[in-house]
């Protein structure tokens, strides 16, 4: 038996004021509903009253671990399965103490791609929305009709095999089954083209590239005091967002920063304003260091990350 949204709900609210009220933390970090139908915002909350703010629903698509960064006060945060494994590497590389932060889980059975939606709509106003056995019902002006779940969630989520939180103090609701293993069929497609027709494509998504930084800013493990994308002295990339050459670098560079980092979450596509198809290239670098070090990022607090563990030579040497 599925638990509704409303009893997540709940269960959230009661949590964090009983954290807040016994002052076990200071802050609670999770989500508030929106003003418009299947739109959440992240929220931050320091008194137990302020409790009944939080929500939970298909629209919480947000990576909340974004925000944990070498904040001071002990804190508790909602976490879906992306968020725990974004967790886990912020641990191992001493940006997030585990000590000071309360982990709620929320097991995630994916989250509603509104473009997606927008899309099926053609442009027609969304008023209502409302997710039950599988269903999305909408209303608005001209329009009723009903939607898979399955067509309308983010293709991160289509792909996620870690629905369930890897890491939690405690979990509100049941955990979820994992989607079919994830072939990276979509990797597999585009490296089958020929080089020209690759980066002939990668260079077309990437000439609407604004250089706005949204999909680092969204990133929790982009974090470097200074990005080599603002450095001056030497100035890696230019700063014209017309150079399609320094964009497709800068898009390069950002993933192979995240080599054994990135979860996956899909925060970096969704908070792109052009809508580039970024996930092709930090898909890519998740495939390859699956297939070349047998490590997925964000499973376990023991296991070192590959860029970051010695390496044995034929001969035995590290």
């Amino acid at each position: 038996m599925l638990i509704k949204m409303q009893d997540i709900t709940k269960a959230m609210q009661e949590k964090a004021r009983e954290l807040l009220q016994n002052k076990e933390v200071e802050l609670v970090i999770g989500f508030s509903k929106g003003s418009l139908p299947l739109r959440y915002t992240p929220c931050f909350i320091r008194q137990p009253e302020e409790a009944e703010k939080l929500a939970w629903g298909y629209g919480c698509e947000n990576n909340l671990a974004v925000y944990l960064r070498k904040r001071p006060e002990k804190m508790a945060v909602i976490a879906k399965g992306c968020d725990s494994r974004s967790i886990v590497e912020l641990i191992k590389e001493n940006q997030v103490k585990r000590e000071n932060l309360v982990i709620i889980g929320v097991p995630c059975r994916g989250m509603i791609d509104r473009q997606k939606l927008s899309r099926l709509l053609a442009g027609k106003e969304l008023r209502e929305a409302e997710t039950k056995d599988g269903l999305v019902a909408v209303q608005g002006k001209d329009i009723s009709a009903s939607f898979p779940l399955d067509q309308l969630l983010y293709d991160s989520c289509l792909t996620c095999q870690h629905p369930n939180p890897v890491l939690y103090d405690y979990l509100l609701g049941e955990q979820v089954p994992a989607r079919g293993s994830d072939t990276f069929a979509d990797v597999a497609g585009f490296e089958s083209r020929p080089p020209a027709e690759r980066r002939s494509y990668l260079m077309k998504e990437l000439s609407r590239c604004i250089r706005c930084y949204a999909c680092r800013q969204a990133c929790p493990m982009c974090f470097c005091e200074e990005c080599f994308a603002d450095c001056s002295m030497p100035q890696w990339v230019s700063k014209s967002s017309l150079d399609v050459q320094a964009n497709l670098f800068f898009q390069a560079v950002r993933v192979l920063h995240l080599a054994g980092r990135c979860v996956d979450c899909g925060a970096c596509d969704r908070a792109c304003p052009m809508g580039i198809d970024l996930r092709t290239l930090t898909r890519k670098m998740v495939r390859d260091i699956q297939e070349l070090f047998g490590y997925t990022a964000g499973i376990s607090l023991d296991e070192k990350p590959p860029l970051a563990a010695p390496i044995k030579t034929a001969a035995g040497h590290v």
